[in-house]
C-alpha cells in the first residue's frame, strides 16, 4: 500500500503544471435552489489559485483533498500535503472521489411512485406538498409516534444538526436514529459509562509514538489505510499486535497475530488483566487516583487463568504468555478497535474491557497510549455529537431539563418543543415498523434495505408503510426503489459543511461542483421541508451552513467537546482542522491534542470507571445443520459500505471481485470437495446466497468470510443487538455451505 500511495502521488504530481495551466481564475459559484419560499441563490466562494481543500467524504480518517477546478468545475483530486492527519497520502476511494458525482444515475429531480407502481418526476412543490401533507395526516391519524426517521453518519454536522432539530423541535417526530447504530453505537456507550462522555482520548500522532500498537478487530490496512500508513512511520519499532480471528492483510503484515475464536475477546481480555495483577504491572497509583471500580473489577477476573484462556479462545500457552508479557513490559502501549468489537452480542463490555487494560496500566492521557475506537462513517463523530439522535445537540440529554434549557436559550426555540425522553434506537423503530405501529419513514444517505442486519425481514418491514420517504443521490439504491417519494439529494463536493473525523479533528466541507439538475444540498431540502411543513421560524437564522455551525458552536458551551473557540471555517482551514475540545480562549500551540492528560474524567466524582460482565456464548452456536461460523467485513479498500458510491467508479469496481465471494479454508473445502472458482450455497436459518469460493488460509477451519459490500451478505446475518448499545452483531451466525447446484 505504501508504494502504490508513493507511486499515484507521483504521478500526480508531475501532471500538477499541465492541470494548472488550463485552471483559470477562479469567481464566486452560485447556486440556485427553487422554491416559493425564496431560497435563494446561496454564495459559495471557490479558492482563487484553481484549487479547493476539502475533507474526504468515505471513511473517518478524515483526509484532506485539494480539489482543482477549470472555469468552476473540479477535474481532479490531490491529496493535501500539509494537512496534519493524511500528510500529502489518499487511499483509493479519495482519488476517485469526484467519480460517483457524474455517475449515470443520479437522482435528478423528486420521483413521486403512481398508481401504476412506477416512478414519475414531479416538482420540488408537488414533492414537498406531497411530503408534508402526507405525514401530517399519519400522525394526525395514527399519533406523532407513527413517523419516525433514520439518518446518516455521512452528512456534515450542519445538516445534521438541521434534520435533528427540524424534525424533533418543528415537526414533533420524536423517534430518528442513524445509521452509526451499525459502527458506532458501542464506542459511544463504553465511553459513556467507562469515562462520563464519548471521548475518544487519541491523537493519530499516538499511532507514531507508541511502543506497543494493539489492534483488535480491525484490518487496519484495508478500512482505514492512511492510519496504518501512520503506523509504519512510527520510529519506535513498535510491536504490532493484531486480535483478529482471520489472517487479514493487517495481520500478515503485524509483528504479532492472534487468531482467537469468535466473540471470544472478554475471556482474552479479562485474562490479561488477570496477568498484570499477578504479575505486579499494574499502575496503582494511576488506579488509585483516578478510577473507580476496580477492587471489585480484580476480583471479577480472579478466575480467567491462562489455563482457561486456552480452553475458550483457541490460543495456545505460548501464545497467550508471550502477548500478556508484550503488554506488560509495553512503556507507551496503545489499544486500538473498529467494527470487530462494535458488531456483537456483548460489544459494550468488551470494548471497557480494552478500555479497563488501559486503565490499569496508566495507559491514557499520554502519548502514544489509550483506549482508541476508530470511527467508521466520515462523520459518525458529528452524529454522534450533532444529530440529536442519541443526545440532545451538543452531547447533552434529553433527560436533563438544565440541558433543555440551555439548548431552547441558545437556539432561541419553545423549550417545550424539546422531547423530554430518548429516541427509540434503530432496530427499535424497525421492530415497530414491523409491528405496524410505525407508518411513515423518512431515510435520509443510507441503504436499510442492503445494510440492516437480516436483510430480507428488513426489506419486508419496509414494504408494511404507509409512506416511505428516501432522500438521496441515487434512485438505484436497494431502499430507494422501495420508497414512495425520492427526494434527489446533492453529494460530497457538491455542498459545504463541517465533518469530525475519529480524533476529534473539525474539518471544512467545500462544494466544487454543481449537483445535477435539480437535485438540492440536504441542507436546503430541510429548508425547504420546514418551508412546508410550517415551521420556517423556528429556523430563521439557519440560512446558511456556516450560520448553523456558529450556533452548535455556542450549543456545546461548557460541554467536554466545547467549541466555542472556533470561530468559523476560516480558522479551520487555517489550523489545518482543530480538535475539540476548543473552548474560548484556549491557545492552539499544537495540531494534535489528547484528552485525559490531568487524569480527570468527565464522570460525576472525575474517576474513569470499570465495567465487565461474565461472558456469555454467541447467541447462534453452530451445530450439525450449520456448522460454520460467518464472519462479514470490509473485503477490500476500494469499496464502502453499500456500494451506492464506489460502486460507480469504474476505477474501483476493478479493484475487487464483481461477484459475491466467500473465504474457506483448504481442509473444508477438501472435505466437501469444493474448488476454488466454484458455484457455492451458503444458508443460514434466515436465507440464502450463492457465492464463489475462494479458498484461502485467511479463515481458520470451520469459518467462512464474506465482505459486507455484496447485496447478498445480509440476507444471513442474526438480528441481535447489544444490550447497552443497541448495535448488531454482524460478526457471527451459524451457516451451512455446499456446492451450487446447476
Amino acid at each position: 500500500m505504501k508504494r502504490s500511495l508513493t507511486t499515484l502521488l507521483e504521478r500526480t504530481k508531475a501532471r500538477l503544471p499541465a492541470i494548472q495551466q488550463h485552471a483559470g481564475p477562479l469567481t464566486e459559484e452560485l447556486v440556485q435552489t427553487p422554491g416559493r419560499f425564496g431560497l435563494g441563490r446561496v454564495p459559495v466562494a471557490l479558492a482563487p489559485d484553481g484549487a479547493a481543500t476539502s475533507i474526504c467524504g468515505f471513511c473517518s480518517t478524515g483526509c484532506s483533498l485539494k480539489i482543482h477546478l477549470r472555469q468552476g468545475a473540479a477535474i481532479n483530486l490531490t491529496p493535501d500535503p500539509l494537512y496534519p492527519v493524511n500528510l500529502g497520502m489518499a487511499c483509493p476511494k479519495g482519488w476517485e472521489s469526484l467519480a460517483p458525482l457524474a455517475a449515470a444515475d443520479r437522482a435528478t429531480s423528486p420521483l413521486l411512485r403512481d398508481e401504476s407502481g412506477g416512478f414519475q418526476p414531479v416538482t420540488w412543490d408537488t414533492a414537498m406538498r406531497t411530503f408534508a401533507g402526507r405525514l401530517k395526516a399519519i400522525q394526525e391519524e395514527h399519533g406523532p409516534d407513527s413517523v419516525a426517521w433514520i439518518g446518516t453518519g455521512q452528512m456534515p454536522n450542519e445538516e445534521l444538526a438541521f434534520l435533528g432539530a427540524l424534525a424533533k423541535f418543528g415537526m414533533g417526530i420524536r423517534h430518528g436514529d442513524g445509521n452509526t447504530r451499525q459502527c458506532m453505537a458501542t464506542a459511544v456507550a463504553a465511553y459513556k459509562q467507562s469515562f462520563g462522555f464519548d471521548a475518544p482520548p487519541y491523537t493519530y500522532a499516538d499511532f507514531e509514538e507508541s511502543d506497543v500498537i494493539v489492534l483488535v478487530g480491525s484490518n487496519l490496512c484495508i478500512t482505514h489505510p492512511i492510519l496504518w500508513q501512520r503506523i509504519l512511520r512510527n520510529p519506535h519499532t513498535p510491536e504490532i499486535i493484531v486480535i483478529d480471528p482471520r489472517s487479514t492483510e493487517t495481520a500478515l503484515s503485524a509483528t504479532q497475530h492472534y487468531p482467537i475464536l469468535p466473540k471470544s475477546d472478554l475471556t482474552l481480555f479479562y485474562a490479561l488483566a488477570q496477568f498484570l495483577i499477578e504479575e505486579d504491572a499494574v499502575d496503582d497509583a494511576f488506579v488509585g487516583a483516578h478510577t473507580s471500580g476496580y477492587e471489585d473489577f480484580a476480583d471479577h477476573v480472579t478466575p480467567f487463568t491462562p489455563q482457561r484462556v486456552v480452553l475458550e479462545t483457541g490460543l495456545s500457552m505460548a501464545h497467550f504468555l508471550r502477548l500478556a508479557v508484550t503488554i506488560k513490559c509495553g512503556k507507551r502501549v496503545s489499544f486500538w478497535w473498529t467494527m470487530g468489537v462494535n458488531q456483537g452480542h456483548q460489544a459494550t463490555r468488551t470494548a471497557q474491557a480494552i478500555i479497563n487494560l488501559a486503565l490499569m496500566k496508566g495507559n491514557i492521557g499520554k502519548p502514544g497510549t489509550g483506549a482508541n475506537s476508530i470511527t467508521g462513517q466520515c462523520n459518525a463523530m458529528g452524529s454522534r455529537l450533532f444529530s440529536n439522535t442519541t443526545n440532545l445537540l451538543g452531547g447533552h440529554d434529553f433527560l436533563n431539563p438544565a440541558h433543555r434549557a440551555k439548548v431552547a436559550s441558545t437556539l432561541g426555540i419553545p423549550e417545550e418543543t424539546i422531547p423530554h425522553s430518548n429516541s427509540l434506537a434503530y432496530d427499535e423503530i424497525l421492530d415497530r415498523v414491523e409491528a405496524g405501529e410505525i407508518k411513515a419513514l423518512w431515510i435520509i444517505a443510507t441503504n436499510t434495505a442492503h445494510s440492516w442486519i437480516e436483510q430480507t425481514r428488513a426489506r419486508e418491514a419496509l414494504r408494511k408503510l404507509k409512506f416511505l420517504v428516501v432522500q438521496d443521490m441515487y434512485a438505484t439504491s436497494e431502499t430507494a426503489q422501495q420508497a414512495h417519494l425520492v427526494l434527489p439529494a446533492a453529494g460530497w463536493g457538491e455542498k459545504e459543511g463541517t465533518f469530525i473525523n475519529s480524533e476529534r479533528r473539525i474539518g471544512v466541507l467545500r462544494k466544487v461542483s454543481r449537483a445535477p439538475g435539480e437535485a438540492l444540498s440536504d441542507f436546503n431540502i430541510f429548508k425547504l421541508v420546514a418551508a412546508y411543513w410550517g415551521c420556517a421560524d423556528l429556523f430563521a437564522a439557519w440560512e446558511t451552513p456556516e450560520a448553523v455551525f456558529r450556533l452548535l458552536t455556542k450549543v456545546t458551551e461548557g460541554q467536554p467537546c466545547d467549541i466555542s473557540g472556533i470561530t468559523g471555517y476560516e480558522m479551520l482551514e487555517a489550523k489545518g482542522g482543530v480538535q475539540w475540545p476548543c473552548p474560548k480562549g484556549l491557545a492552539l500551540n499544537a495540531q494534535h491534542r489528547r484528552l485525559f492528560e490531568d487524569g480527570k474524567f468527565y464522570t460525576p466524582n472525575g474517576r474513569a470507571k470499570f465495567h465487565f460482565v461474565e461472558p456469555q456464548a454467541p447467541p447462534e452456536p453452530v451445530d450439525a445443520a450449520y456448522p460454520f461460523v460467518l464472519l462479514t467485513g470490509r473485503g477490500s479498500s476500494a469499496q464502502w459500505h453499500t456500494q451506492t458510491r464506489t460502486g460507480k467508479s469504474a476505477v474501483l469496481r476493478k479493484l475487487h471481485p464483481h461477484d459475491c465471494y466467500v473465504e474457506i479454508h483448504a481442509n473444508d473445502a477438501k472435505r466437501l470437495r469444493l474448488k476454488p472458482g466454484q458455484k457455492v450455497r451458503v444458508k443460514s436459518r434466515r436465507g440464502e446466497l450463492i457465492a464463489n469460493a475462494v479458498i484461502s488460509p485467511t479463515v481458520q477451519v470451520g469459518q467462512l468470510f464474506i465482505p459486507m459490500h455484496y447485496h447478498e451478505a445480509n440476507r444471513l446475518t442474526l438480528t441481535c443487538v447489544d444490550p447497552h448499545s443497541r448495535q448488531p452483531s454482524y460478526k457471527h451466525c451459524a451457516v451451512a455451505l455446499e456446492a451450487a447446484k446447476d
